[in-house]
């Protein structure tokens, strides 16, 4: 502007000298005049098409979510299935299309937990009130690492016929890649999601690896081949990763509770493989998750069952599903091997504290100096093993019928191997090394 008045001053200065009939009042009134012209012209508001008010543009959270963002939710369906659903999505967006086949473009500016995400779609109809879930592109690492509940902001943008209508802004309340829902309700709508259990089962983690050389050290003779020599063998390697559970001291702990807000969310907390690994505490879904990604990784096809306010681990004994075998994992926490290890056999009274879990020609040998400590412990864990496969049969046989029920939302039998095609292994990054 600045310059713009320095070359018109120039101008009329030259004028002014050879004419000799300009004053120097006369230019300042040109002057003011041109700049009164400059000035309107620069900030007249441009002529608007469509009237905000009348599009109605509004955003706001899902109502089933109840402002809610979980991440286990976006990330746990298998790119085989459709990943986006209206009952999940966390945004709603409303507008009135104020012509004939307009165009709508919606913008959601990026945040610490999504990119810029651009929604597009065609209105037919003037007046017409529509409603659509944008797809939001996230940022799959950081909702994948997510321990910590975290408020995130979002505005979105609205265009119509590409130009800019409204602008709005919406919270939501992220919660951490360890909170499953199990369902999720909204009036008359109840969404069971309890099939996000399989997502916690992973059977690829690295740790695995190292496991399956420890239980082929402490069990030379043991062959790690899924269903390829029988039954027995079926059970001998389950038996093999029990005692494995054993000696690594894993315990019962319960942390279901969260501090997530929502009147309308069912949610447990589970664990992760290597927080199970490292912390040695597992509740009764934590142990199902950790005892059916070691299977999985073997070739053994486990089952999951989940009753109310409980859960138990199956497999199957042949290839072909015929026959199924039950697992109480919890069972785990009745005896800490690593802590009687350590206590015997300079402690004898620590005998007392498993031998109930013995015969009495064990514990004759065990006193006589014929029972090693190593036999020790196999014998405890085959022992607790056998009482850890018949402690869910009857009332697995009461429920049998409710588990093949799909009207029946309190249990829910999820075969692992099946559940694969909708439901890939959720991986966020190992805080350690084992």
């Amino acid at each position: 502007m600045k310059r713009e008045i320095a070359l018109m001053r120039q101008c009329v200065s030259a004028g002014a000298t050879n004419t000799n009939a300009i004053t120097q009042s006369h230019i300042n009134a040109i002057i003011f005049i041109i700049l009164i012209v400059l000035t309107s012209c620069r900030h007249k508001p441009a002529n608007r098409q469509f009237d905000p008010q009348k599009v109605a543009f509004t955003a706001s959270t899902s109502q089933l979510l109840d402002g809610q963002l979980y991440p286990a939710l976006i990330l746990a369906p298998s790119s085989l299935t459709t990943q986006h659903s209206p009952l999940t999505a966390p945004i709603t967006v409303t507008l009135n299309s104020p012509a004939d086949n307009a165009l709508l473009r919606i913008v959601i500016d990026s945040s610490a937990l999504n990119y810029v995400t651009t929604f597009q779609e065609t209105l037919p109809q003037r007046a017409h009130t529509y409603t659509f879930t944008p797809d939001v592109k996230w940022k799959y690492d950081a909702l994948l690492n997510l321990r910590q509940p975290r408020p995130i902001d979002l505005t979105l943008t609205c265009y119509i016929n590409d130009e800019p209508v409204d602008i709005k802004n919406i919270r939501l309340n992220a919660r951490p890649i360890n909170e499953c829902p199990l369902s999720l309700r909204s009036n008359d709508t109840l969404l069971d999601t309890r099939y996000l259990f399989a997502a916690y089962v992973n059977e690829d983690h690295p740790y695995i690896q190292q496991i399956l050389t420890d239980i082929l050290d402490q069990n030379p003779h043991l062959r790690l081949t899924g269903y390829q020599h029988g039954p027995d063998n079926v059970t001998a390697q389950v038996q093999a990763v029990w005692q494995y559970a054993l000696q690594r001291g894993i315990t019962y702990a319960s942390i279901s509770c969260t501090s997530n807000p929502s009147t309308r969310a069912n949610v447990q907390h589970i664990r992760f493989f290597d927080e199970i690994y490292r912390n040695r505490q597992a509740n009764c879904i934590d142990a199902c998750v950790f005892f059916a990604s070691i299977l999985r990784k073997i070739g053994l096809k486990p089952v999951i069952f989940v009753e109310p306010c409980h859960a138990y681990l199956g497999y199957y004994t042949d290839r072909d599903r015929r026959n199924i075998a039950l697992l109480e994992t919890t069972i785990t926490s009745w005896v800490n091997l690593p802590d009687l290890e350590r206590r015997l056999p300079s402690d004898s009274t620590q005998i007392q504290t498993v031998a109930k879990y013995l015969s009495q020609q064990q514990l004759q040998q065990w006193r006589d100096g014929n029972l090693t400590l190593q036999q020790l412990k196999q014998a405890v864990a085959l022992s607790l093993f056998q009482k850890a496969s018949a402690y869910n049969q009857e009332t697995h046989r009461a429920n049998r019928q409710h588990f093949a029920d799909p009207n029946q939302m309190g249990y829910q039998q999820l075969d692992i191997e099946q559940m694969r095609q909708q439901v890939q292994p959720l991986t966020p990054s190992p805080t350690q090394t084992p």
